[in-house]
């Protein structure tokens, strides 16, 4: 391990998805840094524990865990500390917390937020929603949507919705071409929210560009055209205004900011009005 590259060990009793997000967050916070992470999920034994210390050893670096069981926590504990390896249980001031101000004692069961609970399969209904209702497919039952999505071709649509699906919102997304307008029912639906995404012309000439290029296409078409990309964004922003649509520039947003965004909207258009 160096000043600028080292491993990451993340060693969970469950699936180690809330490790990944821990620690993609911290490493975010660090110019230059190159990591190498290694997943050890599932670890809910001591003598799991020790075949997965045995491979740390060969790879020293920073632990992160997430580990339930007393006796299993203790070991991965002495063990880092008998090697002089530094670890970490980002968990465990939230958890404290809860605790004191809940006046309960955390249960004791790994795992618990990957149970399937009605949300669980929320979720997976939103899912299966959104990957059938992509690029304007379905709209006999838009009005079932809690989001539909709006914006010309490359404006980001079908990964916002996967995002927002896999948050348990169903979403459609919908393709504006000027030689073919939506459907009037788009602007008539009133149970789901309608979001529009626009983008900066050059930098959506360059997605398009890339785009053709990846599929082995010259990209000397009308489709990456800067004067055409404009007429297309112009059009799609005066759709948005005539209808009262709310806009969301995701130039310099990523799909998780977009989606932030949008999950904000939704959130405020379902508070009571006071």
């Amino acid at each position: 391990m160096t000043a600028n590259r080292l491993h990451l060990h993340l060693v969970s009793d469950s699936t180690g998805e809330t490790l990944e997000s821990i620690a993609k967050a911290g490493l975010a916070r660090f110019e230059g840094v190159e990591s190498v992470k290694h997943f050890w999920p599932m670890v809910r034994s001591e003598g799991h524990l020790d075949r997965v210390l045995e491979e740390i050893a060969k790879r020293p670096g920073l632990i992160i865990y997430t580990l339930v069981d007393g006796a299993v926590r203790e070991r991965l504990e002495q063990r880092c500390a008998a090697m002089g390896l530094p670890l970490v249980s980002p968990l465990d001031p939230t958890i404290s917390a809860l605790s004191d101000l809940l006046g309960q004692t955390a249960t004791r069961r790994p795992g618990r937020q990957h149970i399937m609970d009605q949300a669980y399969f929320r979720r997976v209904d939103a899912i299966n929603y959104t990957m059938a209702h992509d690029d304007g497919a379905g709209q006999d039952d838009w009005e079932d949507a809690d989001i539909v999505v709006a914006g010309v071709s490359r404006s980001s649509k079908t990964p916002t919705a996967i995002y927002l699906a896999n948050r348990g919102y169903k979403t459609a997304n919908i393709p504006l071409v000027i030689e073919s307008p939506p459907p009037a029912m788009l602007f008539e639906l009133k149970s789901p929210l309608v979001v529009g995404l626009t983008t900066a012309p050059e930098r959506l000439m360059m997605i398009r560009r890339n785009r053709l290029i990846s599929l082995g296409k010259l990209p000397d078409s009308d489709y990456v055209d800067l004067g055409r990309i404009e007429t297309e964004v112009a059009f799609a922003r005066r759709l948005f205004a005539d209808h009262d649509i709310p806009v969301i520039d995701v130039t310099r947003r990523s799909i998780e900011e977009t989606a932030a965004a949008i999950i904000n909207l939704v959130q405020a258009r379902r508070e009571p009005q006071v």
